[in-house]
């Protein structure tokens, strides 16, 4: 009896929080519900630092002190949430791997699920209460298992950042918590939220969920809440990641996908977080009011034809390696675009499709606007000894008709 009266008093306990939280995110989202902007110098006037790209061109659409560098908070997280999906990728980690947490993670404060030292959990909540509740404790946990360290993760962040081209980017820890050094710019921010949705797309899957539990098969399920409200009130928003700390002030990257175009809008040192809020979602009305993606040219589109004397099939398709769109403003009219073909002098056989053959350059009003690498269709493989003597003598012999 005892326990069915508890367990009855926390479930209405849970539901009064869901409705109390619940509230509280309409009341402080609802003045951006519908947000219309008309000039792009109205975007932004609170934040310190923002951007706006184009996921897919990489085209930078909006930005206001872009490559400065500020404190980023917990958008910090973004790249460890990387690292973490490329552990998961290469097999190095499994999603239902049990994980126990260390003292030092269960030691770090601000955000956090409150984890216990030597508490097991499995690496899909552990990553769920990253990307919904932005918790400290459960990226520590998780960079000690990928590095065996919290320091050697570190360094496989900074490192990421230069592949990445995050040239003003330096990371000191895997959490956002504010620590000399510990700086990035809006620009950096972008290009990590970029790859984060381009490379591993299912980041949306954890990070667009509004809420969700952890613990659920004890006697303490814990709800976790997004820290991005712009999940329930802005179309198309799936991700990505909050900040605040003194220093940072209130920042966000945000991601939304509406009509096969995906922007990311990033706001850095807010001074109040439904100022950034609005600024964030003013960034992505602006790129859906202003901008579109046309389509010029389908992966995999037949551009040219290949000849080697030594293969088995002298004849091959050559192809592009990858669509080719182009992001223009609605308001522009269409200008003239084409494009030229070079193929690389020398193919060594046999070719792979995916192999580099040579490069499209594609033009738009005259100038250079994309260079894709073109690749073969069908594998091209060497011809042997005795086919090329066959051929020989057969063109010897009937000539080119053969």
């Amino acid at each position: 009896m005892c326990s069915n009266a508890t367990g009855r008093k926390r479930g209405v306990k849970m539901k009064i929080r869901k409705v109390l939280i619940s509230l509280v995110a309409c009341f402080t989202l609802s003045c951006f519900i519908h947000v219309t902007v008309a000039r792009a110098d109205e975007l932004v006037s609170d934040g310190k630092a923002a951007v706006l790209i184009e996921a897919q061109t990489g085209n930078v659409l909006y930005e206001k002190n872009a490559h400065e560098q500020f404190a980023p908070a917990s958008m910090t997280k973004m790249m460890s949430m990387y690292l973490i999906l490329e552990a998961i990728e290469n097999g190095s980690m499994k999603w239902d791997e049990v994980i126990r947490v260390s003292e030092h993670a269960a030691s770090l404060g601000g955000s956090q699920v409150f984890l216990k030292p030597g508490e097991e959990m499995s690496v899909k909540d552990l990553f769920k209460s990253i990307a919904i509740a932005s918790a400290n404790d459960a990226v520590t946990a998780l960079a000690e298992r990928v590095a065996g360290t919290e320091e050697k993760f570190v360094e496989q962040m900074n490192e990421k950042a230069k592949e990445l081209g995050m040239k003003n980017t330096e990371f000191k820890n895997p959490t956002g918590l504010s620590t000399k050094g510990h700086l990035t710019t809006a620009y950096d921010m972008s290009i990590i939220g970029r790859h984060l949705v381009q490379d591993y797309p299912e980041i949306t899957e954890f990070s667009g969920l509004y809420e969700d539990y952890i613990r659920q098969d004890t006697e303490s399920p814990f709800w976790l809440v997004n820290t991005n409200k712009l999940l329930k009130y802005v179309d198309g928003v799936d991700g990505l990641k909050t900040g605040y700390t003194k220093e940072a002030g209130y920042c966000l990257t945000a991601t939304a996908n509406r009509d096969d175009m995906r922007v990311i809008a990033v706001v850095m040192g807010a001074s109040k977080s439904d100022i950034r809020n609005q600024e964030v979602a003013r960034l992505i009305e602006y790129a859906y009011e202003q901008y579109e993606l046309v389509p010029k040219l389908e992966d995999q589109k037949l551009v040219s034809t290949g000849y080697n004397l030594l293969a088995k099939n002298r004849q091959f398709d050559i192809v592009t390696s990858e669509p080719i769109t182009l992001l223009k403003k609605k308001t522009d009219p269409e200008q003239e675009t084409n494009y030229e073909v070079t193929l690389n002098d020398n193919m060594e056989l046999p070719i792979q499709p995916g192999d580099k053959v040579g490069t499209l350059t594609y033009y738009y009003n005259g100038e250079v606007y994309k260079e894709v690498a073109l690749t073969v269709k069908e594998p091209v493989e060497k011809n042997s000894f005795i086919g090329l003597l066959g051929y020989i003598v057969s063109q010897m012999l009937f000539g080119e008709n053969a």
